[in-house]
């Protein structure tokens, strides 16, 4: 019996995992901020496709012993850029087994273990945040294809109220849709937007306060100022601030005008697992649809979106598809998401919850949230530096008094390496923030940056 094919990739398996462990262990160490340009880690992995192949362990070795300098340190707990979390140990332990399973998780009559995985992972989630237990939950790839997701079935259902089947009649003659959003939106709602045919000049947008919420009166006068179907988005985690939009206060307004209610939670949504922050989220559960992705707040690998729908029968009516040789169930993965071919990404989900638990979930949030707390009350301390924001979640954003200055500290924080943090612009200024979204970020972390935003401040 020829074990040639087995052994390979057993060898192959064995390299990565070896690589895999020496990255990880490298994390407290390494500099966050990758040290390699694009055009040099082309230059390292590039030229032309060699006429002889290698096999497996050849080839992850080759990929290792070039790939270090361009790595980023998300993993570790040092890393404060955009919204992204690192990856909870089982989550990335059932991340290796999707690949290994190699399941296409379309199909619940296909693959059923994994489909029930995340089924049970998805209504694992509508218990944590309080949301509909009868929802659908699509898996999607990120914070942007589930705000898709979500508002492809929106336009889908405000036209079908008004008489518009869209699956029939197209969108080219069907009736306008207000699409009504707040001034300090996500661009990936613009971006859903666009990919829906919705341009910028058809987006109306409600006046935010200094926080960045949407003002209830304004929504108000907004929606009575027109007619016709109306989609209004809302925020759970202004992405610079983490402030909240007022969602008992907003949702009645857009039901009671007929409008159908969004809420964008990518990273927010998860306030309603914890106790002390669970207020913030309040009303939020009456919306019509909600996204999010799991792997920002519940630190599962990317890439993990999850669209939420109240009512299944709008998923299945935007998105179910036809051909005779695919086969049903009452509910598939594709059935809620516009994917049919995709990997298991609902599992690494249920992993991460499993392993924490409802109660180490919430521990999590808070944890989330103290840390936050704590790096703004460290950079506080420094001369020079304003802290921009009511710190009620996650953000912190922040800024020395001139604008070239604040930029060249952000920039001079990625080439110390300590840490890795993002800028901004927020009402016109230069920002800097920092987003709290790894599990693996430790009180030494913050004070090991907060540090060395000091001596780069005062140097």
């Amino acid at each position: 019996m020829d074990h040639s094919v087995d052994d390979d990739r057993i060898r192959g398996l064995d390299a990565a995992h070896r690589a895999a462990l020496e990255f990880l262990s490298s994390l407290d160490d390494r500099p966050v901020w990758p040290r390699a340009t694009l055009a040099e880690m082309l230059d390292a992995f590039g030229g032309p496709l060699p006429a002889e192949g290698l096999d497996a362990e050849d080839v992850i070795e080759q990929i290792v012993s070039r790939a270090d300098p361009g790595l980023v340190a998300i993993p570790g707990g040092r890393f404060f850029g955009f919204v992204i979390g690192g990856t909870h140990p089982a989550a990335l332990a059932a991340d290796w087994l999707v690949s290994a399973w190699d399941q296409n998780s379309g199909s619940a009559l296909l693959t059923p273990t994994t489909v029930a995985l995340e089924r049970v992972a998805g209504r694992w989630m509508l218990d944590i945040l309080g949301l509909p237990e009868s929802a659908s939950v699509g898996f999607a790839t990120g914070g942007q294809m589930a705000n898709f997701t979500c508002l492809s079935t929106a336009r889908n259902a405000v036209l079908a109220r008004v008489g518009w089947n869209l699956s029939e009649q197209g969108l080219r003659e069907s009736p306008p849709i207000r699409f009504v959003v707040g001034a300090d939106r996500h661009g990936s709602i613009d971006r859903a937007a666009r990919f829906l045919g919705i341009g910028r000049s058809e987006i109306t947008v409600v006046d935010s306060d200094d926080e960045g919420r949407m003002r209830p009166n304004a929504l108000s006068r907004v929606l009575d100022a027109g007619s016709g179907p109306a989609i209004v988005c809302l925020q759970a985690g202004e992405v610079h601030t983490g402030a909240f939009d007022d969602f008992a206060a907003l949702v009645p307004i857009a039901h009671e005008r007929g409008a159908w209610v969004h809420v964008d939670g990518a990273f927010g949504l998860w306030a309603a697992a914890s106790e002390s922050l669970r207020s913030l989220t309040a009303g939020m559960s009456d919306a019509d649809s909600w996204a999010t992705d799991a792997h920002k707040t519940l630190n599962v690998p990317y890439d993990c979106g999850m669209a939420i729908v109240r009512d299944p029968a709008d998923s299945i009516a935007a998105f179910r598809t036809g051909g005779d040789y695919l086969v049903y169930t009452s509910l598939d993965p594709w059935d809620v998401t516009p994917e049919l071919s995709r990997r298991a990404r609902g599992v690494p989900a249920w992993a991460a919850m499993r392993s924490l638990g409802k109660g180490g979930i919430a521990h999590l949030i808070d944890r989330l949230h103290e840390n936050a707390v704590a790096m703004a009350a460290g950079l506080a301390t420094i001369d020079g530096i304003r802290i921009l924001n009511e710190v009620g979640y996650t953000q912190v954003m922040f800024r020395l008094d001139d604008d070239d200055a604040t930029r060249a500290l952000g920039e001079a924080v990625l080439v110390e390496g300590t840490a890795a943090l993002t800028g901004a612009e927020w009402r016109g200024r230069a920002a800097l923030r920092c987003s709290m979204s790894s599990w693996a970020t430790t009180r030494d972390d913050i004070d090991r940056t907060v540090d060395a935003i000091r001596d780069l401040v005062a140097g």
